[in-house]
């Protein structure tokens, strides 16, 4: 009798111990705002034991199937989430139940599952009566905290994919640097380039905090096969590097755009524990065409040997962390050039007198310094 009790007491503080736990993921996943490093261990450990041979899956397959099987990662992985949750809770709660009133365990796990239903018919002892109303009562904050979390998450993936196809029509699909700066450089709209760089710098930010407190939303696929979120963050940050590489005068819209963008990818690469992959995406001969763009402007740029090298510094500063987020969620980085801006493209004659306007007007911005 002695060792039955004993082994009951155990099995109550080990469901005391798995309750706190679930919860304390619940918490962490679903309320808290949550810092690069602070993921929920249990959520982050079956998103990587479920993520790697789902991407091997659909390495194997054509391009449109790899994406729609790519695509249902995240929404299944958040189900499955919540379904190790809940069944934590009940086998929590199920010990707690049979270590307080004793009897089959299987009938007592039977009764812990009205969790997210009622708090049963309240009878025995008050020590079972007042598991059985925290019982219930988790179950109701549980069950109204996902109603309220499920909005938020597709109001903020809502909010990415509008972006995202704004700077389709804009830079094509997928976006490249040198469709934007063809367009700004070739029609001297460099005012429109700058406002662009602006409302830029307010998505990456919303970007990087949607993210990191929903980090399941990276896993979330674009509607359309040649799009995706980091290849739109990286033509921005491209652009954005590009003009402060090329421009005599420090550009405040660039500058920020850039620094928020380079902030975002690398708190998303430490969110994922992923290490910075060299790369090169773009060789020589592609800078000097891509510099011929801006080069033909009114714009006062620097000569070509210290654009290159202005631009070689600040790629590294980003382009590593793209490149191994794009390994990772198996996203396609986007190019610096669309066959229509390569040479031999045409290019309408500039207007002279417009080409300051990207330098000129930075009075209402703060400060890239005070970015970071």
């Amino acid at each position: 009798m002695e060792g039955a009790i004993d082994v009951r007491v155990l099995a109550g503080a080990a469901g005391a111990l798995l309750v706190a736990l679930m919860l304390s993921e619940f918490f962490v996943t679903f309320m808290l705002p949550r810092r690069v490093r602070r993921d929920p261990r249990i959520a982050r450990g079956l998103n990587r034991l479920l993520w790697r041979p789902w991407r091997g899956v659909a390495r194997r397959l054509a391009p449109a199937s790899a994406d729609t099987l790519l695509g249902l990662f995240g929404p299944l992985a958040l189900v499955l989430q919540l379904v190790v949750w809940a069944t934590g809770l009940l086998i929590g709660y199920g010990l707690i139940e049979w270590a307080v009133a004793g009897g089959p365990f299987r009938t007592r796990f039977l009764d812990s599952s009205s969790l997210f239903l009622s708090a049963g018919g309240l009878s025995g002892s008050n020590a079972l009566r007042a598991v059985d109303l925290l019982e219930a009562a988790t179950g109701v904050g549980v069950l109204f905290i996902v109603i309220g979390y499920m909005p938020s998450v597709y109001s903020a993936f809502s909010r990415r994919e509008t972006a995202v196809s704004q700077l389709a029509t804009r830079a094509g699909s997928p976006p490249a640097a040198a469709t934007l700066l063809h367009r700004a450089a070739g029609r001297e709209h460099w005012s429109e380039l700058q406002r662009d760089l602006r409302s830029w710098e307010e998505w990456a930010a919303e970007l990087m905090e949607t993210h990191l407190t929903y980090p399941l939303l990276a896993f979330y696929r674009s509607q359309h096969v040649n799009q995706n979120w980091l290849a739109a963050l990286t033509a921005m940050v491209d652009v954005s590097a590009f003009v402060k590489a090329t421009l005599h005068d420090s550009v405040d819209a660039a500058d920020i755009t850039f620094r928020i963008g380079r902030h975002a990818l690398a708190d998303l690469a430490l969110q994922f524990r992923l290490e910075p992959v060299p790369v090169d995406r773009l060789s020589d001969s592609e800078f000097e065409e891509l510099f011929a763009i801006v080069d033909r402007s009114t714009a006062e740029n620097v000569d070509s040997a210290t654009a290159q090298r202005r631009l070689e510094l600040l790629r590294e500063e980003y382009e590593p962390n793209a490149q191994a987020l794009a390994d990772f969620l198996a996203l396609e980085l986007p190019p610096w050039f669309h066959q229509e801006t390569r040479p031999g493209a045409r290019t309408p004659p500039p207007t002279h007198g417009a080409g300051r306007d990207l330098v000129g007007s930075r009075a209402s911005s703060p400060r890239a310094g005070q970015q970071e």
